[in-house]
């Protein structure tokens, strides 16, 4: 009985190097972590039970617990690094079509555009249809790397300014010019047609009254055309005494047209025919957002000023924030929305099987896996190009290994004594 119970404490010593020797050489595994053997005492049968002894019968490693405790946080510059801070998991897609859970956020772009890990497996998360995210069922997180954002015309201006209600008023027309000049209360945007090209248009404000201001607006000429673009009155502001807008009747920005030049063949090359042809500029402005502007006696300012065209672009990067929303970039300095990670969670979290490659996967005991979105109750944050260290306390383990050690000769010395005593019992004459 002595050996075995001997044996049982080598056994056990054993199973505890094992596990930290496991921790040790995963020291560096991002997302790893680390487990703690758990011992029971043997008993042959139960203690005080009729009949029964009360003696031990060794040891046995009854379980390998594992540390779901937070890791520390390592910047690493990579856009495609993920770490959660706090709870939860990525869920991932494997090769076979199974789910597992990962705390690894190691992620490459693959050919096709979907995250993954180094094993192939697609990280999961809510899709986007025209830049809404869809927060129904979970489906592999795919980026457009081989498509661009189409241009887009603008179709909205919005400003804010204040105009000074110090100015003097301004006398002229657009014919014979105003006085202070039509330029003195003015400013400028870039804005774009339908097929993204750029059109910068100026405003101008002219006092015409107290409290009363007309709007004009102007697109810059165009190199070589015959004419020069028009100025056009776009209507007026009206302010009451405390400087506050009352009252904007603004018309939309029409379609400009005008004559441009145009190479027509001749005869003779080195004196080509200029013709004129119409080109649509000016991008269909349809409303123009002036409901902001004030009249103080302060400078003429302008804080704000915005439209919503844009010129076509190719995809350039990702950018992820806290709470999971990715969001493509272009190269036209445009973002859209392309999805949503999503981060699991379960009651019972020694339940879940741990697997190669730093995933677990989920079985009834686990519970039912939660999901939500990062920053979300119960659920930690993301941190776009970092990732997250093993857990493992290399300091803790080579302590813990001195200790198994020591158990390990402890174990044997007791064999080698009831060995003793049984070599001195046979010799007994």
């Amino acid at each position: 009985m002595s050996f075995n119970i001997g044996l049982s404490g080598l056994r056990a010593a054993s199973g505890s190097l094992d596990v930290i020797g496991h921790n040790i050489a995963n020291g560096n595994t991002v997302g790893m972590k680390a487990g703690r053997a758990q011992f029971a005492e043997l008993y042959a049968t139960s203690m005080g039970a009729v009949g029964g002894g009360t003696g031990g019968i060794g040891v046995e490693l009854a379980n390998v617990r594992q540390m779901f405790t937070q890791g520390n946080v390592t910047i690493t510059g990579n856009d495609l690094d993920l770490a959660i801070n706090g709870q939860g998991f990525f869920e991932v897609e494997l090769t076979d079509g199974t789910s597992a859970y990962t705390r690894a956020g190691e992620f490459n772009l693959n050919k096709e555009g979907y995250m993954v890990t180094a094993q192939g497996a697609k990280l999961q998360g809510y899709p986007a249809q025209d830049g809404v995210i869809l927060s129904g069922a979970v489906a592999p997180i795919r980026f457009p790397t081989n498509e661009g954002i189409e241009a887009k015309a603008t179709t909205q201006i919005n400003a804010q300014l204040n105009l000074n209600a110090s100015a003097a008023v301004q006398t002229g027309d657009l014919a014979t010019g105003f006085t202070p000049p039509l330029q003195t209360y003015g400013t400028s945007l870039v804005t774009y047609d339908t097929q993204g090209n750029e059109v910068p248009v100026s405003l101008y404000f002219v006092k015409t009254a107290a409290n009363t201001w007309d709007v004009y607006a102007k697109p810059a000429d165009v190199p070589g055309a015959t004419a020069p673009m028009p100025t056009t009155l776009l209507g007026n502001l009206t302010f009451d005494e405390k400087g506050i807008l009352t009252q904007a009747s603004v018309d939309a920005l029409d379609t400009w047209t005008l004559e441009v030049p145009n190479l027509a063949a001749t005869t003779d090359p080195d004196a080509p025919v200029m013709l004129p042809v119409s080109l649509a500029r000016g991008g269909g402005v349809t409303d123009i957002g002036l409901s902001e502007v004030t009249q103080f006696a302060s400078r003429f300012a302008v804080n704000l000023l915005e439209q919503d065209g844009n010129a076509p672009g190719q995809f350039t990067g990702i950018s992820i924030g806290e709470d999971g929303i990715i969001e493509s970039r272009y190269s036209n300095g445009q973002t859209k929305v392309a999805g949503q990670v999503t981060l699991t969670n379960f009651r019972n979290l020694q339940a879940l099987e741990p697997q190669g490659g730093g995933y677990w996967r989920s079985n009834s005991d686990a519970g039912t896996a939660v999901r939500g979105t990062p920053t979300t109750a119960g659920f930690g944050l993301l941190r776009q190009g970092a990732l997250e260290e093993s857990n493992v306390d290399i300091t803790a383990e080579l302590v813990n290994m001195i200790t198994a050690q020591r158990s390990y000769q402890a174990n044997a010395q007791t064999i080698k004594t009831q060995d003793q005593i049984f070599s001195t019992l046979v010799n007994l004459r």
